[in-house]
């Protein structure tokens, strides 16, 4: 039957670990118990990065830094789509030729979660341009050229929530507790860091 000391030992540990975690479990989209605000993101791996088999390699570095990937689906952007995603851009004359790459191929979508996500995500793209991104960035590491720039990074709070309207439904982005996240972020002073 096994050791009734290690038995109960590991049942305690477990216990702390669940109250631990729950004390400090990180709400999504919202303000935690501490006081952080939890940011949610969209993540795009262009067709560049899904034909070269990066996205693998991409997506790693987003979960080895600690966030969290809360949603996630490989797609074809339809013309409509891609129209307003880019309404922005609309009437810059590069315009034409980024509808016709986004519209070309399959992407990832990403829905990515955790402190300051969107300013981490964007530091960890790097400048837009391979040829000008710093080693260690993904653009940095991965690319070269002055037009494919591999990913799509939301740039500001009111972007990433009408980005993943676009490109997730309701239910899409799913709320799930990590039992990492107690290791990510510094629970023990008064406020996650």
């Amino acid at each position: 039957m096994g050791n009734p000391q290690r038995f109960f030992f590991e049942i305690t540990c477990l216990k702390v670990l669940q109250e631990q975690h729950f004390r400090y479990h990180l709400l999504p989209n919202n303000l935690n118990q501490k006081g952080n605000h939890m940011e949610t993101t969209l993540i795009i791996l262009k067709p560049d990065a899904v034909q070269r088999n990066l996205m693998g390699r991409i997506l790693t570095r987003f979960e080895d830094k600690g966030l969290q990937i809360v949603g996630c689906k490989l797609m074809r952007i339809s013309q409509e789509l891609a129209a307003e995603h880019y309404k922005d851009h609309a009437s810059k004359p590069f315009y034409p030729g980024l509808v016709r790459f986004m519209t070309g191929n399959p992407v990832l979508t990403m829905a990515v979660r955790g402190i300051g996500a969107i300013t981490i995500c964007r530091s960890m793209m790097g400048a837009t341009f391979g040829s000008k991104a710093a080693a260690g960035t993904i653009r940095g590491d991965f690319g070269v050229s002055n037009s494919y720039n591999l990913i799509h990074g939301s740039d500001s709070p009111a972007a990433a929530t009408r980005e993943l309207g676009l490109f997730f439904k309701a239910g899409d982005i799913l709320e799930y507790s990590r039992a990492s996240d107690m290791y990510v972020y510094d629970s023990t002073g008064s406020k996650p860091e």
